[in-house]
């Protein structure tokens, strides 16, 4: 960069100006000695804060990093490799284990340990791939910035009138001696002729600017507008509640709370619907209910719907699926017999899942009370009973059964699949299975997505830029008329054979014979 930046006619420009501001003039003996100046027009010759001479300080290094096309080249390799090599193997999130260290080391061996140690299980969710992400946006926005202002104040003040020397070096020039008697005349045809050609033309004195397409520069920034609305919204998924997907199981007649959230779901019924004849299931179904509590923890229905596969109950930000439902068993009949004269006494209805200590039952003229519950029975290392569960795979029960005027009567065991008969061989009474009551359980998954408006705004944004930089150009033509020598320079962003036609068509109708392409 050079210190003294003030131009031959007199311009004082920020350091770091390449081409001149009000002329145009090549500032740097490199760029004056070169035969044309396409690179230094991409942003007009203008100072960026990343080519800041002088001492500079932290922030200027940091923003010359991030400002550097290449380092966010990078970045996007590098990201796209790393979650390239997070789909060699399922996430956590797609495997049935609660040990993902085990599993990954069982199902694929060393490299599936090593993948697990270095974190890609899990990768999508961890720190190091949030920072990637956070670090492309950066530098989407510190690259933007770093060009669109300085392109933004060069094309808003743009001078008509142009250097011969910064004419004769634009990609397209022409150069041709006229009639000076003729010089007036000329120049009003050549405005009238681009205007016909929808160019916007300025004149100052003897010189012209025409200019068209001027908004497809901003595409390629809008295009990063639209990129950094997607990485922000990316991002957000890791905020808790911005993005959930969770999963409820619901019996049926029962109420669950919807994870994340303030609304429970209400399984009315599930079943699954048979093809006639055949053993093929036709359809799924759940008939549910959202609850929602009150200004008094109440809750009250605010939404009923069936829920079918590929069909989900919406409410408000919350999707419910259809993911799985599978029999469960929801209750014992019990028999009372009493062994001394054979009879059975009654019978009694268990529902597990409304079980509690102390519960009794009316069976004839006893009383059956409720002394422990186990749900997946089983003994400890002292040989206690414990449960390794809450569902009832292996339900336990111990009863107490009270004659009429007692206070204490019977302990009886009842466990699943075991036949306790010698053990209680000196009770009076014995409690035997009945039947079972089966009951269907709904797994429902729950997912919202608050992100997805953003994702289509985005992606919208970056649609309209990309068509902006794609389908338009933005076409300049300088012309100025010294010394009885017309001098015409022409710069495009691209498709530079039909500039070079459009300029042919403009000078068909004027007195210039100007053969830049074949017709």
């Amino acid at each position: 960069m050079i210190e003294n930046t003030k131009c031959q006619c007199g311009h004082n420009n920020p350091l770091g100006t390449i081409l001149c501001e009000y002329c145009g003039r090549p500032l740097q003996q490199d760029n004056a000695e070169q035969s044309s100046i396409d690179k230094e027009m991409r942003y007009e010759g203008k100072a960026r804060w990343s080519q800041k001479a002088g001492k500079k300080s932290i922030i200027d290094h940091i923003w010359s990093f991030f400002s550097s096309v290449k380092i966010a080249i990078y970045l996007i390799l590098i990201t796209l490799v790393v979650a390239g090599i997070g789909t060699i193997f399922p996430q956590e999130d797609f495997i049935n284990s609660t040990t993902p260290e085990v599993y990954y080391q069982e199902q694929y061996g060393k490299l599936g340990e090593w993948f697990y140690r270095l974190g890609l299980s899990d990768m999508y969710d961890s720190w190091w791939f949030f920072a990637l992400l956070s670090m492309i946006g950066i530098s989407l926005v510190i690259c933007s910035l770093d060009r669109i202002i300085p392109l933004y104040k060069a094309l808003k003040n743009q001078k008509v009138m142009k250097d011969i020397q910064f004419i004769e070096r634009q990609r397209v020039t022409h150069q041709q001696e006229i009639d000076p008697t003729q010089k007036e005349q000329l120049l009003s045809d050549l405005v009238a002729a681009m205007k016909r050609k929808n160019f916007h033309v300025k004149r100052e004195k003897d010189a012209l600017l025409a200019e068209k397409g001027r908004f497809s520069r901003w595409g390629p920034y809008i295009n990063h507008v639209g990129l950094i609305i997607f990485l922000l919204t990316a991002l957000l998924r890791w905020v808790p509640g911005w993005a959930i997907e969770d999963f409820v199981w619901v019996r049926e007649g029962e109420m669950q709370k919807i994870p994340t959230s303030n609304y429970y779901v209400k399984n009315e019924r599930s079943f699954a619907e048979m093809y006639l004849n055949q053993n093929v299931v036709k359809k799924y179904q759940t008939d549910a209910v959202i609850y929602a509590p009150d200004q008094n923890g109440n809750l009250h229905p605010v939404h009923r719907q069936s829920i079918l596969v590929n069909h989900p109950l919406k409410y408000k930000d919350y999707q419910l699926f259809q993911s799985s439902l599978i029999p469960e068993l929801g209750g014992i009949r019990l028999k009372v017999m009493d062994r001394k004269t054979g009879q059975e006494k009654g019978a009694f209805l268990v529902k597990l899942t409304q079980l509690a200590v102390n519960q009794q039952y009316r069976v004839g003229d006893l009383r059956v009370r409720l002394l422990e519950y186990y749900p997946d029975f089983a003994l400890d290392e002292n040989q206690q009973p414990i449960t390794k569960s809450q569902e009832p795979n292996r339900p336990a029960l111990i009863f107490e059964v009270l004659e009429p005027g007692q206070q204490s009567g019977e302990k009886i065991w009842v466990i699943s699949g075991e036949n306790l008969d010698q053990i209680t061989k000196d009770n009076r009474f014995a409690i035997d299975l009945a039947g079972l009551v089966m009951v269907n359980k709904s797994g429902l998954m729950v997912r919202t997505d608050k992100s997805l408006p953003f994702l289509f705004v985005g992606g919208l944004i970056c649609l309209i830029g990309l068509a902006m930089g794609f389908y338009w150009q933005h076409r300049r033509i300088w012309i100025r008329v010294k010394e009885n020598k017309l001098y015409l320079g022409a710069h495009t962003n691209k498709n530079w054979y039909s500039l070079q036609r459009e300029i042919q068509q403009v000078a068909k109708g004027c007195p210039l014979d100007i053969q830049l392409v074949r017709d």
